[in-house]
């Protein structure tokens, strides 16, 4: 029975969360629970959680860690001051000459500003908003158009620079770190946030070039779903004027941390710097807008350290109860090898995906699963963005993708929820082929970090 109790930890967490009980409190509620009752009945041993505070300690020294608050400053910054939706407006005007030129720019500004919040509910709430109306009065379906919001509020997992990839790659190089020292390496490359973001780009671009693909199709073969738009009066000049400052700042963060110039912390706060400088120059940060920015941001970085601190208490308490062993045990007799292993891992993450945000999975179930998949010799890298893409893809399927629900919240009641799910589904299957092209060629993710770091 003992053996059993990791396994009855996890599945406890996964119960209380579906009860809505916040997720930081949970992870640490059910691993102090469970470590109490072990020290009664002799079945853990207490001085494992003296560790606690130095796992506490080194969350506080985590140089890359800092970069989330940044990050989140920076796309807060941007939603707030309007800059993104001054974007959308401009970016479509420059659009027009495409069929569904309108949905396109919908497409870009959606995966700028998702990649620099990094939290589905904000994007697809924030482009619901901003987008939702506008395309319904130029005479977009409602499936096209909450389809193509909705995959738009996910991009943020897999295009950098992106909070999603900077959890990950923190949690990535200490379960790769773990994995060598088990196999005798006392020196192992650590995996950067970097080889993430640089591995992520491939990937990304061909999503989105993907999503403005399929557009393009319906614009061709089915133009009563997207209309072509007015021409505008609008000149060259203006449009560059309101597109190049903030498309130049997110270009000089990500091309800073590609090029070696910058950590991706210090990319991050010149990010929130651009990001403030912008709003400045457009008189848009008043007092009472940065005491609004402010606090969404506390709120959001407080909510991302809190899970982290939770998940650190529980996995302590889960290799307490020698759970990683059990979990090596199991992926080692399933039927394929490391193929299997992986199939198996993205199939669980993909339903957990339904109930825990990519931030619970990221901090819980990584490094459970992560440190036995590197130490089958499965490539960091292409794991990492194997998962982004998951759970984009989770987030996005009916009937409980949390995007789904997000864009419900803020859609007028005119558009049925129906239309939400069938227009998500073209998407789906563009992240799906996209996964079973990484799965094949793995070199879409693992060969540009190879040759950027020769």
């Amino acid at each position: 029975m003992i053996e059993l109790i990791p396994l009855l930890m996890f599945a406890a967490v996964c119960a209380l969360l579906m009860f809505g009980y916040p997720v930081a409190f949970t992870l640490a509620g059910t691993a102090l629970l469970s470590a109490g009752l072990g020290i009664v009945y002799g079945a853990f041993d207490a001085d494992l959680l003296r560790a606690f505070p130095n796992r506490l300690f080194g969350i506080m020294q985590n140089g890359t860690l800092v970069a989330v608050p940044l990050f989140v400053l920076m796309g807060v910054i941007l939603e707030r001051a309007k800059i993104a939706e001054d974007l959308l407006v401009n970016l479509s005007k420059a659009f027009v000459w495409a069929p569904s030129g309108l949905a396109i720019s919908v497409i870009v500004v959606g995966a700028l500003l998702a990649a620099s919040t990094g939290i589905v509910g904000a994007t697809v709430v924030t482009m619901g908003l901003m987008s939702l109306p506008t395309m319904l009065k130029n005479g977009y379906s409602p499936t096209l158009a909450t389809g193509t919001i909705c995959a738009t509020g996910t991009l943020g997992q897999i295009i950098p620079p992106s909070i999603a990839l900077v959890l990950l790659g923190d949690t990535l190089s200490n379960a790769y770190q773990q994995a060598q020292l088990s196999a005798g390496v006392f020196n192992p490359k650590p995996v950067s946030v970097g080889d993430l973001f640089v591995g992520a780009i491939i990937p990304g671009l061909l999503l989105v070039a993907a999503y403005i693909v399929y557009l393009l199709w319906v614009a061709r073969h089915r133009p009563v779903q997207a209309p072509a738009e007015q021409p505008n009066q609008t000149s060259k000049t203006q449009l560059l004027q309101s597109l190049l400052p903030p498309i130049a700042l997110m270009l000089i963060v990500l091309g800073s941390i590609i090029i070696g110039a910058a950590t991706p912390t210090e990319a991050a706060a010149v990010g929130a710097m651009g990001a403030a400088l912008l709003a400045f120059s457009r008189k848009a940060l008043s007092w009472d807008r940065a005491g609004e920015i402010g606090r969404s941001t506390l709120q959001v970085s407080a909510m991302v350290f809190a899970i982290l601190i939770g998940a650190s208490l529980f996995s302590l308490v889960f290799r307490g109860y020698n759970g990683e062993e059990l979990v090596t045990g199991f992926f080692h007799s399933l039927p394929g090898g490391v193929i299997g292993a992986t199939l198996l891992v993205m199939l669980v993450i993909f339903l957990l995906g339904f109930i825990l945000d990519f931030i619970e999975i990221t901090f819980v179930v990584v490094p459970i699963v992560g440190p036995v998949l590197l130490a089958m010799g499965v490539d960091p890298v292409w794991l990492g963005i194997m998962i982004a893409i998951n759970l984009q893809t989770s987030f996005l399927t009916p009937p409980f993708g949390f995007a789904l629900f997000y864009l419900r919240g803020v859609a007028p009641s005119s558009v049925a929820t129906s239309a939400i799910y069938r227009g998500v589904a073209p998407f789906i299957a563009i992240q799906l082929l996209l996964l079973c092209l990484l799965a094949i060629w793995p070199a879409l993710a693992t060969w540009l970090p190879g040759v950027i770091q020769q």
